[in-house]
């Protein structure tokens, strides 16, 4: 299957909202949801999309001619690259009826570790999702990520029981879920989360916790603070609150602030090999992409996952040979070009 044969695919199943297009830019679904537009006016997927290619890179190939590597370690084990799949909740309603959470959610989790990497599996109201998700990690010898979302604490007990079964090595928490409507008025209540409640769940997962939806130092200082052992750079793809920066726009700062004492993960609007090599050398260790994988499933279901995953894979590849790194770890700031003193301006 080539990525042109799945996107094809993909435009055959998909719902009235996604159109599966060439490049997930946010543009075209902008401001639709339910589906996999932005909140609000919409402009903050396209902006995390633009802002990635604002960012320019340097080409050096007065270097050693070796094949890079690109494996990445992920808390003791070993992924092919740095890429995840992102999490992803009711596709049904909002990319179309060919498949619904449990069934998603199943074929990404195996197919993400055929190929190498790993999926991070989402979250909702019904129970049986989660339910579905832990039991797809397991039967995946635990490589998977389920992420919870920010619950009461007597729903997130429940949740964690699920994980327990789950033989993950990770779990992770998308805080920037916090408004989401099924989990206002709830009691005891919902949502946000302080610094010493964020504690008291990192201690109660009892694996490596990771802190999804920060977009500021001071959000990756309280995550530390609360024993993270990672966090993702993320604004929910613009899904949560209109108008805030692109992921890009703040990763540096972040990853400058805290990238010695904990991973850095990064997602929105990224879409190519050289986006993740942008990603990395501003700081990030490794990067989600969630959109596109559902088009991926969509379109081709483990075969899919499988060419959207090599694809970006040749591509991190051939960026790195062309900017001379060899490594993950080779990849600087040195690789991006910057005429003045930010690497995205707007």
């Amino acid at each position: 299957m080539t990525y042109q044969e799945m996107l094809e695919n993909a435009r055959t199943c998909m719902g009235s909202y996604c159109k599966a297009c060439t490049e997930c830019n946010g543009k075209v679904c902008k401001n639709q949801v339910p589906g996999p537009g932005a909140k609000g006016i919409g402009d903050v997927a396209i902006r995390n999309y633009d802002a990635w290619k604002k960012i320019r890179i340097n080409m050096n190939t007065i270097s050693e001619n070796v094949e890079p590597d690109t494996r990445f370690d992920f808390f003791g084990h070993t992924l092919k690259y740095p890429i995840m799949a992102g999490p992803v909740g009711a596709v049904k309603m909002h990319y179309g009826d060919k498949y619904d959470d449990i069934q998603y959610n199943d074929i990404l989790v195996n197919a993400a570790k055929e190929a190498g990497i790993l999926a991070f599996t989402g979250d909702g109201t019904n129970p049986e999702v989660m339910k579905a998700a832990v039991s797809a990690i397991k039967s995946a010898d635990g490589f998977g990520v389920p992420t919870i979302k920010p619950w009461d604490v007597n729903t997130l007990e429940e949740k964690f029981k699920l994980v327990d079964a789950s033989d993950s090595f990770a779990v992770a928490m998308d805080v920037d879920a916090a408004g989401l409507p099924f989990l206002q008025g709830l009691v005891p209540p919902a949502g946000s989360k302080t610094t010493e409640e964020l504690r008291a769940i990192v201690e109660r997962a009892g694996k490596p916790f990771i802190v999804k939806g920060v977009m500021t130092v001071k959000g990756a200082l309280a995550a530390r603070e609360a024993g993270a052992a990672a966090i993702i750079v993320s604004n929910h793809g613009g899904r949560v609150l209109d108008q805030t920066p692109s992921t890009a726009e703040v990763l540096e700062e972040i990853a400058d602030a805290v990238g010695d004492s904990m991973m850095i993960l990064v997602d929105g609007g990224i879409r190519s090999g050289i986006d993740i090599l942008k990603a990395i050398a501003l700081g990030a260790d490794g990067v989600l992409i969630a959109r596109p994988y559902v088009t991926a499933v969509y379109g081709g279901a483990a075969d899919g996952v499988s060419c959207l995953t090599e694809k970006l894979g040749r591509e991190l590849k051939d960026a790195m040979k062309m900017c001379g790194v060899a490594t993950l770890k080779d990849i600087t700031k040195d690789q991006l070009f910057c005429p003045t003193s930010r690497y995205v301006r707007f």
